[in-house]
């Protein structure tokens, strides 16, 4: 070994223990890999900076605004609620049909994009299931990795085993001949993951902004309202014909100064209309005309005291209690930040309804909900607002920053803010995108790209929304990790490594020697592009196949699964590093999984493989 490997060997096992530490950011471990490297000479400044020009760093990126496209005009969701619908919301058999999923598109084009554009499904099935996003990801990964094998054109390493084989005399491996061992290996994966990898994926929120959602907490309505007591404080009033209140404005009645009601919805029932109007948020411009209903929010003893008053018919609620959301009126919790020029001052002498266009329902301090009419409590640090208003309005409340914060909504205003209107157009330009990858029609790079500027250019996903899609924290992880792979095949580590392992088992036997071509292919590919151990390690084992006197068939199948079991570090495969963020997974939650699964695949590989491919 010379002192180059050794060097490089250290710098990698240095890395993987601050990875397994989880105390400093991942993106920020390799840099500090990248730059050791640089500094100590091993790689170039060209090469250290390769991998933020690589094309799996830009595929990356793509799929991400991909991903946020299909998030925003909708497909995502319908995704996702067939296949609840199908699993009927079962946990058990949303993983299970996440996996299959995944599986298939990843078995006819590639596994990144397969992942990539199942990746908002998923975590709009995780919201819908009301589960962490954290429980599915993971699977979808693995998944889609386990799928490379069901096809030759399923994964890179495949076709390289195939023409390795090819030019050592041997007809290549078939368009299906991987599938009864891609098959098995995906039978594996699901039955590992019922039995133990459910137990042993966390369970946790991602981290920061999620790539496809608002940075507020998603929240069910019922429990957003009836923590603030709000559950016996919803009505609805019929305005009779002779009410004194038809004819006037909302801003002149003034129901909230005289009888602390605010009004939150309308609903008009025109003379020649047959059936009640929907629902729309109430605006103080707004002229009550008879038969109006009001939705309102107020104590029992005033709404009651306003309808006998203004000769208005107190009607049965028909939402739930404790939900007053419809489709154009919502909830969201607010704070107001420590620099605020809110505090100290009530929302009454703040015009707070007239500037943001949005009531307040309920104030909390210290986490408990505060009596009396929240327009005339002065706010303090640490209050939390429950307001109700048009979905527009609450997602503008999202972009300030300076007096308030939106640190809870609803999902149901998740649902009410996408673009449903461009699903069409969006499937047309996914559809696109995965003909031109999979018919091989330009690089994949290239039909990725194409696909996202068509995807902004279009009005699928908004300009100002593309940066906030994208995980700059993965793209920064694999672009600082690539140069690893760059610097191991520099000094030789992978050749070294190899010969001395196949060097040292040959003697015992054609399957030690199959299950060390395994180890070797699958602990290079935890660090190294899988396509490039596969070049490097196909070669050998067609050699220790000849120098055993046995056809590599079996061998250089094992390449194949083990690179396609780069299960046990994120940075093992571009598939891994996408669920990343999206699932808040850290280092050792991979390691924790993936390895037990990789060698429950070399065992699979060493019984079956024979078998198949007899020697």
């Amino acid at each position: 070994m010379t002192p180059e490997m050794i060097l490089v060997f250290s710098i990698l096992g240095v890395t993987i223990l601050l990875f397994l530490s989880d105390r400093i950011r991942l993106d920020l471990v390799a840099m500090m890999a990248l730059l050791a490297l640089l500094l100590t000479g091993m790689i170039t400044t060209d090469e250290a900076l390769a991998g933020f020009s690589d094309p799996i760093v830009l595929i990356i990126a793509g799929l991400f605004v991909v991903g946020g496209a299909l998030y925003q005009t909708g497909v995502a969701g319908l995704m996702g609620r067939w296949l609840y619908r199908v699993a009927g919301g079962n946990v058990t058999r949303l993983m299970i049909f996440t996996i299959l999923t995944v599986a298939v598109l990843s078995g006819f084009m590639s596994s990144t994009g397969a992942t990539a554009v199942l990746l908002p499904v998923v975590v709009m099935l995780a919201r819908d299931a009301r589960i962490s996003p954290s429980k599915l990801l993971m699977p979808l990964a693995f998944g889609a990795l386990a799928g490379g094998l069901l096809t030759l054109i399923g994964t890179p390493p495949n076709i390289v085993v195939s023409n390795v084989l090819r030019g050592a005399g041997y007809a290549p491996f078939g368009f299906f001949t991987f599938t009864p061992i891609g098959l098995l290996v995906l039978a594996l994966l699901i039955g590992f993951m019922l039995l133990v990898g459910w137990r042993l994926l966390p369970d946790r929120q991602p981290n920061g902004e999620d790539s496809y959602t608002s940075s507020a907490i998603v929240v069910d309505s019922k429990e957003m309202a009836a923590a603030y007591g709000l559950k016996q404080s919803l009505f609805r009033l019929r305005v009779r014909r002779n009410s004194p209140l038809v004819g006037h404005s909302l801003a002149a009645i003034k129901l909230r100064n005289r009888y602390q009601v605010q009004v939150l919805e309308v609903q008009s029932w025109p003379d020649n209309a047959r059936h009640i109007q929907p629902p729309s948020p109430a605006h103080d411009g707004y002229t009550i005309r008879a038969h109006d209903v009001l939705h309102v929010q107020g104590r029992a003893v005033d709404v009651m005291y306003l309808a006998r008053e203004a000769s208005l018919g107190l009607r049965p609620t028909e939402e739930e209690p404790g939900r007053p959301v419809s489709a154009e009126l919502g909830l969201a919790e607010v704070m107001p930040t420590p620099a605020s020029q809110m505090l100290g001052q009530t929302l009454q002498e703040l015009r707070f309804r007239s500037v943001y266009g949005v009531t307040a329902l309920g104030i909390k301090r210290m986490g408990k909900p505060l009596s009396g009419d929240p327009a005339s409590v002065k706010l303090e640090f640490g209050d939390t607002l429950l307001i109700c208003g048009a979905w527009k309005d609450i997602a503008n409340l999202q972009k300030e920053r300076h007096n308030l914060v939106v640190i809870g909504q609803p999902k149901e205003m998740a649902d009410a803010l996408l673009d449903t209107a461009k699903a069409p157009l969006a499937c047309t330009i996914l559809l696109g995108m995965l003909g031109l990858m999979v018919f091989g029609v330009v690089p994949t790079v290239t039909a990725v790209l194409l696909a996202s500027v068509a995807l902004v250019l279009t009005g699928c996903l908004r300009p100002q929304e593309v940066y906030r899609t994208i995980s700059w924290e993965s793209l920064v992880l694999i672009a600082g990790m690539l140069p690893m792979s760059t610097a191991l095949q520099k000094v030789g580590g992978v050749e070294f490594i190899a010969d001395g392992l196949i060097a040292g088992v040959g003697g015992l036997g054609p399957l030690a020697v199959l299950a060390g071509v395994f180890l070797i292919t699958s602990l290079f590919s935890q660090f190294i592009s899988n396509t490039a151990t596969t070049v490097l390690v196909a070669p050998i084992a067609v050699a220790a196949a000849a120098a055993m006197g046995v056809t590599p068939q079996a061998f250089l199948m094992a390449v194949a699964v083990a690179a396609s079991s780069a299960f046990a570090t994120p940075i093992a495969s571009p598939v891994n590093t996408l669920v990343l963020a999206p699932g808040g997974y850290h280092f050792f939650d991979f390691v924790k999984i993936g390895v037990p699964l990789m060698l429950l695949m070399l065992a699979l590989s060493v019984g079956v493989l024979p078998l198949l491919f007899p020697f």
